[in-house]
């Protein structure tokens, strides 16, 4: 119980962090809508879309997996500081390198993301894939030496410099622009867009994110110890293949939205901005998939030497299941209300988010289960898992886009995520055995979507909100009610919900 308290402590940390900086896209989801609520201004938001979905490609190529592996290595490591410098040594080198490649082709980039004459934008998401790199092995210390707090100010304060720059560029200086239109500033702001200054706040967040992480990096040396090097390099080179398969899941479907949607360049660029924006509703999901990734990597192989490690695994995925079906449910029974947090143009999309919100749970169980292949040194069958959802992403949208447009986008992201949780769910059971209660979960997994689709029933009787929010209040807490009931014996010996319980 004392480690599962660590685990949801350290949780509730990284997820507090990545509301502000994570999922950053999400945040700033209302305030850019809003801002930019009308055709060109979704036509620029498509374009920001395309380019941070290129961006998280992108980033896999040049992590290359280091993240993970230096838990792997640190867990079964006392030298941590040899560790730190090789991995630190080994992404500063590499983005070295790539990032000149990149920078070279900038323009060939450009025009088959569609961006028009702005070669520019590719060079600023460069700089910011490049200043993303040299956080990661910092950040990786800060949560192995168990340091969510620094973490945590590190993140948020990213982000709010993120926000406030969003404000300035997009609210604030086009009526500055109309009142001095001969200042410097005013010929500076008029030569791009706003999908040129969404990337520049995004770099600046980038840039203070690096900054604030001095202390972890200020002892660097150039230091290299190839045999370390070798290992840590076999263990994680099939994560590049996983993780570019995990982006090709994540981000590519916006790309081939873009590209296979049947209309004109403008309608397909405004697609991908309704589309990207209903994406983000399902924040809720995705936080605690987020947030629980930050802190559960490193309690797993903390955790993986323990003889009780595996009905240790199984509680956790039973009140993760149990937190993401509250998480689903809290955000597809309030459609009503969380419809506001997109403008008013980008609504049309809203039927997507039940969609990726099923998607998104899946994902998180998976997440769950494939810790699996990672304390057992398989890293390659999860690169094939991984595979074989990335290849259910391209052959769905390829085949239905044309015809059903973003909700092929939707379906082809909950088959694809679906389909590598039932496959590593039996292939663990293989090679590490837990004993999930597998009856338990569906049970409340199919509870979850029986509850939306009463609250469905609702929504096509009536047109009154207050029926529907009330409606859809007294199905929330039927199923938090049933959690109490089923697990009001464990739910006791927690530390503040078991005093309330008592």
């Amino acid at each position: 119980m004392a480690s599962l308290k660590k685990l949801a402590g350290q949780t509730v940390w990284y997820g507090l962090s990545n509301i502000a900086a994570k999922l950053l896209n999400y945040i700033l989801t209302p305030l850019v809508t809003y801002l930019l609520n009308s055709p060109q201004g979704q036509v620029d938001y498509g374009d920001y879309s395309v380019i941070y979905a290129a961006i998280s490609f992108v980033n896999i190529v040049y992590t290359y997996g280091l993240e993970t592996a230096y838990f792997r290595f640190a867990s079964a490591s006392s030298d941590h500081k040899k560790l730190f410098q090789t991995t630190f040594t080994s992404l500063l080198v590499s983005t070295v390198i790539l990032s000149p490649i990149l920078y070279l082709l900038r323009v060939p980039i450009n025009n088959f993301l569609g961006l028009g004459a702005h070669p520019e934008y590719i060079s600023w998401a460069i700089a910011v894939i490049a200043l993303d790199t040299l956080s990661v092995i910092p950040f990786a210390k800060l949560r192995q030496e168990e340091r969510p707090r620094k973490y945590a100010f590190t993140k948020v304060a990213g982000v709010i410099l993120n926000i406030l720059l969003t404000i300035f560029f997009i609210y604030y200086s086009p009526e500055y622009v109309l009142k001095h239109p001969g200042s410097a500033y005013a010929h500076w702001y008029k030569q791009y867009d706003n999908t040129g200054f969404l990337v520049l706040a995004n770099l600046a967040q980038s840039a203070l994110t690096f900054l604030l992480l001095w202390k972890e990096w200020l002892g660097y040396r150039f230091k290299f110890d190839g045999e370390l090097w070798r290992k840590v390099m076999w263990y994680c080179s099939p994560m590049i293949v996983t993780g570019l398969g995990g982006m090709v899941n994540e981000t590519i479907d916006r790309i081939m939205l873009r590209k296979l949607l049947p209309v004109s360049a403008d309608a397909a660029r405004t697609a991908v901005a309704i589309y990207g924006a209903n994406y983000k509703i399902a924040i809720f999901v995705t936080l605690f998939i987020q947030a629980f990734r930050m802190s559960a990597e490193p309690f797993f192989f903390s955790q993986s030497s323990d003889k009780n490690a595996p009905k240790t695994y199984a509680r956790v995925m039973k009140w993760f299941v149990i937190t993401l079906c509250i998480a689903f449910l809290f955000t597809a029974l309030y459609l009503d209300i969380w419809k506001y947090m997109v403008g008013s143009d980008y609504r049309k999309g809203l039927g997507v988010v039940p969609i990726l919100l099923c998607a998104n749970v899946a994902l998180g169980i998976y997440y769950n289960l494939n810790v699996w292949y990672k304390i057992t040194d398989r890293m390659r069958i999860g690169m094939y898992i991984t595979l074989v959802g990335a290849t259910l992403t391209l052959i769905l949208n390829f085949a239905f886009i044309p015809k059903y447009g973003m909700y092929a986008c939707a379906w082809a992201t909950l088959a694809a995520y679906g389909s590598m949780m039932v496959i590593s769910y039996f292939v663990g059971q293989k090679f590490f055995p837990v004993p999930y209660n597998v009856k338990k979960l569906l049970a409340y997994l199919t509870i979850m979507l029986l509850l939306f689709f009463v609250e469905k029933g609702v929504v096509h009787l009536t047109h009154s909100f207050i029926i529907r929010v009330g409606a859809a209040t007294i199905l929330m807490f039927l199923f938090l009610y049933l959690v109490f009931t089923v697990e009001k014996k464990e739910l006791r010996s927690l530390p503040f919900v078991g005093k309330l319980i008592r």
